[in-house]
């Protein structure tokens, strides 16, 4: 198949345009990755009890909150040696091939992502490819599948000295670690990975282990990188990480940037093109436990950001407890738990959201067929208002991402009709008035 993919700049937005010569595509048996979110699971801190069986009793909420993919952070035992805090990083692993029993067993796994399946979600699961802890089973059986400094000690990897690098110029750890992938979709029927700082990987070890890997059955790859940094790794993941965005608009908030370098670099990233997703978030657990909640980072454009992250081209993230909302650091090396208190205020906000994104088919991440128009308004330096379209299907969003309100209008001609808003549920007429008020951090979602 042969696709054609340009970008043209109509006044002040981007449209994105994709002719096909057929209609037949590869990507098919991956259709659901176009219409899906993922919402990742601090196993450790999510209930009381830190176990698979306790969250299993969530997952019913989660879907009907619009949850659609399950993505839980490294299951695998944790190495002892040098462990960090009292209960160690679960990015240190012992053994891929085993279940932390902090978390319960293998069975209990297995039920939880069986249960997942019946309601109807996606599991995947971290997968930590660049490093292992210092008494992995592999240091004693294969010593040689580890990088060693000359003194023939174990290399520590950059910044981190509870883990050591594995040495991806030895052709026996890649098939290790290909079987390993491999062994959790065979026993456990999971359906993807999130692949932890998968950029310091050789890219040709991830060419190499994905058709491996699939022959057992098609799996959604989501890749911690930026694909502005490592653009050569977006033609292997289905989805990748926007670091960039993200440190940007911290910055925008805290530094008062201009609102046009966070347009600037959103016509960056739709360079890009469809053949990969952005995921866009305001938390997920680095953030939450290093740099602090979304709401000490953006303040009153938390909720605007989270807008903008379940609509833009691409697919949103979500981290545990951002439905409460949480508003602690989660500890990372110690039993921490959420704070859960019975009410999920922001549940409905997200449910809204996550159904808009599954259901119309203007939120398609990566598809071609979807135009996205940045907007033109009265107040450009402090107004975000894009429309999305797909046929007869668009989706417009409004983002006041300043920190007063504001009085403006659209004034660009791609937006004219009737649109409902899909929190409210009230009808605009956009083809009479294009005006609007808005309060410091307000946002506005309207579809047709």
């Amino acid at each position: 198949m042969e696709k054609l993919i340009f970008f043209a700049v109509i006044g002040f937005g981007i449209l994105s345009c994709t002719t096909k010569k057929s209609v037949i595509s590869m990507e098919q048996p991956f259709d659901w990755k176009h219409n899906t979110n993922i919402y990742e699971v601090n196993v450790r801190q999510y209930t009381k009890e830190g176990t698979f069986k306790a969250f299993a009793k969530e997952m019913p909420r989660l879907k009907a909150m619009g949850v659609k993919t399950l993505w839980f952070m490294p299951i695998t035992p944790i190495s002892q040696e040098v462990k960090k805090g009292s209960l160690g990083s679960p990015y240190a692993a012992h053994d891929y091939t085993s279940i932390n029993p902090e978390f319960g067993t293998m069975a209990d796994f297995k039920n939880m992502v069986d249960q997942a399946h019946q309601l109807g979600l996606k599991v995947i699961i971290d997968w930590v490819a660049n490093h292992t802890g210092w008494d992995h089973v592999w240091t004693k059986t294969h010593p040689e599948f580890f990088l060693k400094d000359p003194d023939g000690k174990f290399h520590i990897a950059s910044g981190m000295d509870d883990i050591i690098e594995l040495d991806y110029k030895n052709p026996e750890m890649r098939l290790a670690m290909i079987d390993a992938m491999k062994f959790w979709v065979k026993e456990t029927n999971i359906d993807g990975f999130r692949c932890d700082l998968a950029s310091w990987v050789e890219l040709d070890f991830w060419q190499q282990a994905r058709p491996e890997v699939e022959k057992i059955k098609p799996l959604f790859f989501l890749g911690e990188f930026d694909e502005l940094e490592n653009p050569e790794y977006g033609k292997v993941f289905d989805a990748s990480y926007s670091w960039t965005w993200m440190h940007k608009t911290e910055d925008y908030y805290k530094k008062n940037l201009p609102l046009q370098e966070l347009k600037d670099l959103l016509m960056k990233y739709s360079a890009i093109g469809d053949g990969s997703m952005r995921a866009w978030f305001t938390s997920n657990h680095d953030e939450n436990s290093w740099n602090g909640t979304e709401y000490e980072k953006y303040g009153v454009i938390a909720k605007p950001l989270a807008v903008f992250s379940a609509t833009w081209n691409g697919v949103p993230l979500l981290y545990s407890g951002q439905e409460l909302p949480n508003n602690k650091r989660l500890e990372f090396f110690e039993k921490d738990p959420i704070e859960w208190d019975g009410t999920y205020e922001n549940a409905g906000f997200y449910k809204t959201l996550l159904n808009l994104k599954s259901e119309n088919p203007a939120l398609r991440g990566g598809d071609a067929a979807v135009q996205t128009f940045l907007l033109k308004t009265t107040a450009d330096d402090k107004i975000l208002a894009y429309l999305r379209k797909n046929g007869k299907d668009e989706v417009l969003v409004v983002l006041n991402m300043s920190k007063e309100a504001v009085s403006f209008k659209i004034t660009d001609h791609a937006v004219s009709g009737v649109f409902k808003n899909v929190f409210e549920k009230n009808i605009s007429d956009f083809s009479q008035d294009k005006g609007f008020v808005m309060k410091a951090g307000g946002y506005v979602v309207f579809e047709r």
